[in-house]
């Protein structure tokens, strides 16, 4: 059977088809591929999802409920009941959390406090209630049983003497060599008369140890006193 010969006019509106990239030769010579897609198409159309509107209502997994069921929506959640507007949710008043509560539990419809705090923190260490510490030679304190620490610090006595010492562990100085004055520069000790020089006798107030001392000087010849 002879061939037929296609029109030059035909011909030229081919190609240039081709250059333009409008048309493939794959796609012109395989009319098989028209009809593949054809009835992907026709397949995507007919699928219907379901829709619940009006008729039941879903939970978070997916199950159905009818109108007027009951059901819980979520793991957490309060029980609702499907109606056509949707899910109307029962909203309880919860009871209060305690102040103190260190571990809380949300698998209902109010969260419950499943550990409450049952210790004092205190300068970044932990103490138990009505438990006793001292956090510094001065202080003594307690874990109340408010989870609050209470401290009492020692109110120290003014020394009686011009130089005190702290001892290790302990909280208010003490004189070591007791009570003492200056008399000028030198420290001597209350209760006596004290010569500090050949001319100089000096005391202590007494009780007024942070005074000076009370010095008498009596003249003097050559370090000798005179009478």
């Amino acid at each position: 059977m002879p061939r037929r010969r296609m029109d030059p006019l035909l011909s030229a509106a081919f190609v240039f088809l081709l250059a333009l990239g409008a048309v493939s030769p794959a796609s012109v010579g395989n009319p098989e591929d028209y009809a593949a897609d054809e009835a992907e198409r026709t397949a995507s159309e007919n699928i219907v999802f379901d829709d619940y509107r009006g008729k039941g209502c879903v939970d978070d997994s997916g199950f159905v409920y009818k109108l007027g069921e009951r059901f819980y929506p979520g793991h957490s959640n309060c029980p609702c009941v499907c109606t056509e507007d949707g899910p109307v949710c029962d909203q309880p008043e919860c009871p209060k959390l305690h102040p103190k509560c260190t571990k809380v539990e949300h698998n209902g419809c109010c969260p419950e406090c499943k550990e409450v705090k049952n210790f004092c923190e205190y300068r970044g260490k932990t103490y138990k209630i009505l438990e006793e510490f001292k956090p510094s030679p001065c202080e003594w304190c307690r874990c109340e049983p408010n989870n609050e620490v209470h401290c009492v610090v020692s109110d120290c006595a003014v020394p009686e003497c011009v130089n005190p010492v702290y001892e290790p562990e302990q909280c208010c100085p003490i004189c070591k060599n007791g009570p003492n004055c200056f008399a000028g520069t030198t420290i001597i000790p209350a209760g006596i008369e004290v010569k500090v020089d050949d001319c100089t006798i000096c005391r202590c107030h007494n009780g007024d140890w942070w005074k000076p001392a009370q010095c008498l000087r009596r003249e003097c010849l050559n370090g000798q006193t005179l009478s």
